[in-house]
């Protein structure tokens, strides 16, 4: 596994969230339009570091919003979650982009969250972690929904990275439900993101 690093960008204090602004596909990279004001100026930042790996870039223009923190890729499709960040015009925009491209994507209704994957997990194999209101949402339905409890709540963010899944540190309950399914872990320190309601998928771009 190969990793890039991007320096700060001292303007943008979100900045290190870099996941909202570009959503990265087996097929293309598609630039998004935070729903925060104050993250806006940082998708031109993103993408000359995204073009080093997808040459051509789709955007998602200033008619609708989207963070790619409400998006959830499992296979070819993406869930694509309606919040106070990502809505209908952004979303439909985002669909338009993936069919012409060969994948699909719905939307997800949500109350609750900040964004879809702050309750929501894909460790594929069809296993998916759930908090809050996604444990029983129609939408997921098919999967094998993992609860995680309300007392750990922040862990329903965790990542599968080639077969390990990295877990926040300091949720043993919900560490010992994922190796109970048989996955290889490693618990990362997450506590000063934590304080500002960012999630452990939040850091970094994977494809």
């Amino acid at each position: 596994m190969q990793i890039t690093e991007l320096p700060a960008l001292e303007s943008y204090p979100d900045s290190c969230f870099v996941e909202d602004v570009a959503l990265l596909t087996p097929n293309l990279a598609i630039l998004t339009n935070p729903g925060a004001d104050s993250r806006r100026g940082e998708t031109q930042h993103i993408a000359a570091a995204v073009r080093e790996f997808y040459p051509n870039l789709e955007k998602i223009s200033a008619a609708g919003h989207v963070e790619a923190g409400d998006i959830m890729m499992v296979g070819e499709h993406f869930y694509i979650g309606l919040s106070d960040r990502t809505d209908i015009q952004g979303a439909t925009q985002l669909i338009d982009i993936l069919e012409k491209n060969g994948m699909t994507g719905s939307m997800v209704e949500m109350s609750e969250m900040l964004h879809l994957k702050t309750g929501l997990s894909y460790l594929e194999n069809n296993n998916l972690l759930t908090f809050g209101e996604m444990h029983g949402h129609t939408e997921f339905s098919g999967f094998n929904r993992i609860e995680i409890d309300i007392d750990e709540a922040y862990a329903a963010n965790s990542v599968w990275i080639n077969g390990t899944v990295l877990v926040p540190e300091g949720f043993p309950k919900t560490l010992n439900k994922i190796e109970q399914l048989g996955y290889k872990t490693r618990e990362v320190a997450m506590s000063e993101f934590q304080k500002l309601d960012g999630g452990l998928s939040c850091l970094s771009l994977r494809f």
